[in-house]
């Protein structure tokens, strides 16, 4: 059974880096189905909006997503799409493993940590301050 994946290229690099991404999951052998939407700035003529609720109904149905880079528009009045699909999925926490690994000189042993990042306030608000 394949495990559908919603996929956002993203502008700039982000349709080369999603292209060696595939490539790379695929060679695992576990199989994929593919919902490419489009985002970003080189989307707006198109739809209006840099993040087309399209992109959201696609994410909230397959319940993954993987994202290339996305360009935000600026001074615009566009927020970040990244921001913005944040806000609307409610993904307020960003989590990152830390794990020591052998062969590599380091300065503490055996570090085992999940760092817990917030991801909707402050900087990462998408607000703009004077």
């Amino acid at each position: 059974m394949a495990h559908h994946v919603t996929l956002i290229p993203g502008d700039g690099t982000g349709p080369e880096v999603t292209d060696a991404m595939r490539r790379i999951v695929e060679a695992t052998g576990v199989s994929f189905k593919w919902d490419v939407q489009e985002a970003g700035a080189d989307v707006i003529d198109k739809y209006g909006t840099p993040l087309p609720e399209a992109v959201l109904d696609s994410i909230r149905a397959n319940k993954v997503g993987i994202k290339g880079p996305i360009t935000t528009p600026v001074g615009t009045g566009f927020r970040s799409v990244n921001v913005a699909i944040r806000k609307a999925l409610d993904l307020y926490a960003n989590l990152r493993a830390v794990k020591s690994s052998k062969g590599v000189q380091r300065r503490y042993e055996d570090i085992d940590l999940i760092v817990v990042r917030e991801g909707t306030a402050g900087l990462y608000a998408g607000i703009e301050h004077d």
